[in-house]
């Protein structure tokens, strides 16, 4: 088993090359989706968030409001980092167990969006970073997810830098361009990860 960790600024393109890998036979453990599970209603981790944030976190209906929850943690680093504290246990448990299912030769892609911000780049056997420069992240974000400027900033500015990613990767993909262009990278990508696995 080849285990891999994937992660890239926000707007840099990491989950359309999760999605690719995916389609040529990685097993994707994809953390933003597993944090999510881990505090839907019912469960402990949301009752956790509620006991440190308040009742103003939840929907009408009892689940999390994650723009309330966002616009408290974003604008906050204690914040951030108490939000943390209850949710990375909760989802480190859970990837432990998708990992433990995968076929022994397998390539097991870590989709984990704050990598280098948490010093995890040692849990791997090699890092991959999605990589696009500022300007082109900023776009992406206002463009495609409809925030404003100052909010996709704040964002961008709550991660490690593009520098301290750069710093951990073992491998990079240059996602400045086009659709098309990303697609052949990753393609030769999983070609380098593949062969990799099988000398393991």
């Amino acid at each position: 088993m080849l285990r891999v960790g994937l992660t890239g600024g926000i707007g840099a393109g990491k989950s359309e090359v999760s999605r690719l890998l995916a389609s040529y036979g990685a097993v994707i453990v994809d953390s933003d989706r597993i944090a999510r599970e881990v505090v839907e209603p019912g469960t402990p981790g949301l009752a956790a968030v509620v006991a440190e944030f308040g009742e103003a976190v939840l929907t009408p209906e009892g689940a999390l409001d994650r723009p309330r929850l966002g616009a408290v943690v974003f604008a906050d680093p204690d914040r951030l980092a108490a939000l943390n504290a209850i949710v990375h246990p909760l989802v480190r448990a859970r990837s432990a167990e998708l990992e433990a299912a995968a076929a022994p030769d397998a390539v097991v892609v870590h989709d984990v969006p704050l990598l280098a911000e948490n010093g995890l780049a040692p849990l791997y056997d090699l890092v991959l970073v999605v990589d696009a420069g500022t300007e082109t992240r900023l776009d992406r974000l206002v463009r495609l997810r409809g925030m404003t400027p100052d909010e996709a900033r704040a964002r961008m500015a709550a991660q490690a830098t593009r520098e301290d990613r750069l710093a951990v990767a073992d491998m990079v993909i240059d996602n400045d361009g086009p659709v098309e262009a990303l697609r052949s990278r990753v393609e030769k990508v999983w070609d380098e990860l593949r062969e990799r696995s099988a000398r393991r």
